[in-house]
Order: structure tokens, then C-alpha cells, then sequence
């Protein structure tokens, strides 16, 4: 009887997960049709065997040096792609940003292959990364940044440290479309922030704001890596000790 219910259960458990990849991949197959052709997809395998298999596997199952990248979407791939983070060049707390070994059209590519091997993030829609409309509340984006990103990113977004080795990269200078990506996938160190977390409206809004301190610079000149007081208190201490130390240094040249 022991016997029986465990061979039982392990049919409906079989029978439930098949139905489920089949239903993942039917709606993977769903998004990339609206975005992709067959074509763009065994191209993208292609280049995933040639370039990705030694780390994530054949069939982006997994391997011993890379995770699983079924289900992570087209978005996820169009950032670490896009961005250059991957390929990575070496093993490390997490992959820095460097020039793309890909092009815009072999990224896509890429992208549609994963995306049809599960449903996952999809690349933003171009109305979702527009900060001219007249719409985009960039003081809310403001907000938002300062509650949900400053943390990690500083509050001037020049990044900063966390632990072990990692950090929370520059959003100087980054695409529109990566920052998307970022907070849709949450790549590394970085939590997720879905749609139901911070809608598709407030990440434009965040964007704008980004968008909006990097073409302002620094009107108030040296930005001493953005790190507000406690940078500007140690360059004044550092410089006022040493005009002190030199005043006295002529004064007591000037009495022998």
C-alpha cells in the first residue's frame, strides 16, 4: 500500500509539473511571437551555444558555473547582454558593467531565444521609457528613488559599497531601457521591483528623475564622489588643518 501511494504521488506530481512547463513555455512562446520570429530564435540559439552553453548549459538549463535561465525573460538578458556584465571575463563578487560583445540586433536574439524557453520580464514597451511626456511626475520619481533605491545607490545615484566586495553601480550615463530592466529583474545584489511593487508609470518616473539630476551635473561644483557630508566635512577638516599647520610653519620662519 506504501508503495502504491508513493508511486501515485509521484505521477501526480509529474503529471501537475508537465503541465505546468507546458503552460510556462505556451505563454513564453505567447510574448516572443508579438516580438520576435522563428528566425530571431535559432539565431539566438546559435549564439547561446556558442558563447553562453559553457556556463549556463545546453538549453540554458544550468550548469556548474551558471544558474538556470529559464523563466528569467527577455528583459533579464537584454540588461546582463546589453550592458556587457555578460559574457563575464572572469569569476568575481558580481559582474561589472564593460563594453558589449554583442551587437543590438544578436542581443535581441539572444533575448528571444531565452524568452521562449519561459515566461519571464519582457523588454519594455518604448512608452514606458519616454520621460518627455507630460505625464512624468519627476518630483514623485524623486520620491520614490529616495525611498526605494537611495540606500544602495546614494542619493545623487553615484552608487556606493555593500559587502564582500559588492556594490550598487553608477546610474550615471546608464540607457533608459537598462534601468528598466534593472528594477524589473533585479540583476545580482538588486531586489526586485515588479509591477506590483512599483508600477510601469513610477519606474518612468524614477527614470526622468535619474534622467534629470545626470544632465543637471554639479552647480555646486566639486562633487567629491556625492557622498554629502561626510566627504565635504573630511575635505574641509583635511584642508583647514593644513592651512593651519603651513600658517604656522611661516610664522615661525618669519620670527628666526
Amino acid at each position: 500500500m506504501g508503495l502504491a501511494l508513493l508511486l501515485l504521488g509521484l505521477l501526480v506530481t509529474g503529471g501537475l509539473y508537465s503541465v505546468a512547463s507546458t503552460v510556462n513555455q505556451a505563454q513564453a512562446a505567447t510574448q516572443v511571437t508579438a516580438a520576435a520570429s522563428a528566425d530571431d530564435i535559432t539565431e539566438g540559439e546559435k549564439l547561446f551555444n556558442a558563447n553562453c552553453a559553457s556556463c549556463h548549459g545546453m538549453g540554458a538549463a544550468g550548469g556548474p558555473s551558471g544558474p538556470s535561465l529559464i523563466g528569467v525573460g527577455a528583459a533579464s538578458v537584454d540588461f546582463q547582454v546589453g550592458t556587457g556584465r555578460m559574457p563575464m571575463q572572469m569569476n568575481g563578487p558580481q559582474a561589472p558593467a564593460k563594453p558589449n560583445q554583442f551587437n543590438e540586433e544578436q542581443t535581441a536574439q539572444l533575448a528571444a531565444y531565452v524568452a521562449s524557453l519561459g515566461a519571464g520580464p519582457a523588454i519594455p514597451e518604448d512608452e514606458y521609457l519616454d520621460i518627455n511626456r507630460e505625464d512624468v511626475d519627476i518630483t514623485r520619481g524623486g520620491d520614490l528613488f529616495r525611498i526605494n533605491c537611495a540606500m544602495c545607490h546614494n542619493a545623487a545615484a553615484a552608487g556606493g559599497a555593500l559587502t564582500r566586495g559588492k556594490y550598487a553601480p553608477s546610474l550615471q550615463g546608464v540607457e533608459e531601457k537598462h534601468i528598466y530592466e534593472a528594477m524589473e529583474t533585479g540583476p545580482q545584489n538588486m531586489p526586485v521591483f515588479s509591477d506590483s511593487n512599483i508600477k510601469p508609470e513610477d519606474k518612468r518616473d524614477i527614470i526622468a528623475y535619474l534622467k534629470t539630476i545626470e544632465n543637471q551635473g554639479s552647480p555646486g561644483g566639486l562633487t567629491l564622489g556625492s557622498l554629502g557630508p561626510v566627504s565635504e566635512g573630511l575635505f574641509i577638516w583635511t584642508a583647514g588643518l593644513a592651512l593651519i599647520i603651513g600658517f604656522m610653519v611661516w610664522l615661525t620662519s618669519r620670527s628666526s
